[in-house]
């Protein structure tokens, strides 16, 4: 009785969720309202509420987490300082004599921006205005242009330094010492944003290597989907100066922030206030920074910082009266006792999570379900970092996957009429397979995440 209890309070706040209500307020009133009937049934200890405020005072003296609302605010002046708009132009001048330029420039564009914004959201949108209405124009397909750019947008999903990696890079870490402790080992060790900034980092190029392979084999197998541009179309010839003026500022960004994490120069919350700093500049530098600017960037930092911690709180309270109802040890039992161990556990857990991803935001995910199932998994013996990549590529997966994936949502609302909801459906369907390929390779060779942590901060 107990334990069905947590699972019906799982199933209530998915569907209430799913009917459009706050998630933060979804999450925490759904949990009193359980712990009220669980009381009353005499079946819930009224003592697990009492740990809430101790969770929420470790909440407030995390200074890890300080790096959120400075990354929001660097993507956001990032938005705002154009750099998007010239890097397009420029790699659109780069690549555009050659079948399917214009494709590998949204890649390669949507790769940059991931590394200096990590909001996706703002990159589908600002690739949606930029560069589909002129590859329409050019005659390349309209499915095709919409796939590419949702999956370039959601590439800041991955490649650090980027929100969910911060906010997975918490709630592992604490998962990490909790299953350690488990374990019996009392002197437990750390995961770091840093390591998972490091793990990320190779998967997210593997991505990237994959999204323009596609894209050449696709233009030479079928060039009618990808044309080149003719020589009147170009009207001018790149020219290094600006090429380097469009690359160089962002590339900069990008190293003085993650270079500085990775190298151990400063811990994510320093090299974020140096992002946070360095948009500013940029945006001076562009001449795009002013009173109203700055107010309206910082009015939409607080916001978006405001719903993640209110979404903190909620499910901080929801994971509580879970473990009350011991939904824990339930889901632990069960994964358990799955036929192939480890291995069963992590592709049932990772199908859940990509299930969920149709409806829930991965916000939701990573504060209710990371919490739950990860110090299971990390018990088994799985590689915290690796767990940790694989969770960040099967949530961004989720954003491409119809019909609930938000990316398919960004661009739905600026692309132009004459692009039919079915063309964005049938457009991002390959990219989700290269997903899947990407997530294989990963399960295959480790390696791929571990290498780089493993040799920067000598991890075992």
């Amino acid at each position: 009785m107990q334990e069905g209890l947590a699972i019906i309070m799982f199933v209530v706040v998915c569907l209430v969720i799913m009917a459009g209500y706050p998630v933060a307020f979804t999450l925490g009133g759904t949990a009193l309202i359980f712990a009220g009937i669980g009381m009353g049934l005499d079946l819930f200890d009224v003592s697990f509420l009492q740990v809430l405020p101790n969770r929420l005072f470790g909440l407030m003296a995390n200074t890890t987490l300080i790096a959120v609302p400075l990354f929001i605010f660097m993507g956001n002046m990032l938005e705002r300082s154009k750099v998007a708009e010239d890097l397009l132009h420029s790699m659109a001048l780069l690549f555009g004599r050659l079948r399917g330029g214009l494709g590998f420039s949204v890649v390669l564009v949507g790769m940059l921006l991931a590394a200096s914004t990590g909001i996706v959201g703002a990159t589908v949108v600002t690739m949606g205005l930029l560069s589909l209405p002129l590859m329409l124009k050019r005659g390349y397909d309209p499915a095709l242009s919409a796939g590419v750019i949702c999956a370039s947008g959601t590439l800041g999903q991955i490649i650090p330094p980027s929100i969910i990696l911060v906010l997975l890079g918490d709630v592992l870490s604490a998962s990490y010492q909790q299953a350690q402790i488990n374990m019996g080992i009392f002197s437990p060790e750390t995961v770091s944003m840093g390591d998972l900034f490091a793990g990320a980092l190779f998967p997210g190029l593997l991505l990237v290597g994959l999204y323009l392979l596609y894209l050449a084999i696709t233009a030479t197998v079928w060039p009618s989907k990808l044309p080149a541009l003719t020589a009147q179309q170009i009207a001018e010839k790149p020219h290094i100066s600006e090429i380097m003026r469009a690359l160089l500022p962002p590339f900069l960004l990008i190293i003085s922030v993650l270079g500085s994490i990775l190298l151990g120069v400063a811990t994510p919350t320093e090299a974020a206030s140096v992002g946070a700093v360095g948009a500013l500049l940029l945006a001076l530098l562009k001449g795009e920074l002013n009173l109203a600017c700055l107010r309206q960037v910082m009015r939409r930092t607080l916001t978006i910082t405001s719903m993640v911690f209110m979404i903190f709180i909620g499910a901080a309270l929801f994971s509580l009266v879970f473990r009350g109802f011991a939904g824990d040890e339930l889901i632990h039992r069960a994964l358990n006792n799955l036929p192939g161990g480890a291995f069963s556990a992590t592709w049932v857990v990772m199908a859940l999570m990509f299930v969920l991803g149709f409806v829930l935001d991965f916000i939701e995910i990573i504060f209710v379900v990371v919490p739950i199932v990860t110090p299971i998994l990390l018990s088994m013996g799985l590689n915290p970092v690796w767990l940790g990549v694989m969770f960040a590529m099967n949530l961004q997966t989720s954003f491409l996957t119809p019909p609930f994936g938000f990316a398919l949502f960004y661009l739905r609302g600026v692309a132009p009429k004459e692009l039919k909801t079915s063309d964005i459906y049938r457009g991002v369907v390959p990219f989700i397979v290269i997903q899947l390929i990407a997530m294989g390779i990963l399960a295959l060779w480790p390696a791929l995440a571990t290498w780089l942590p493993h040799w920067l901060y000598d991890q075992n």
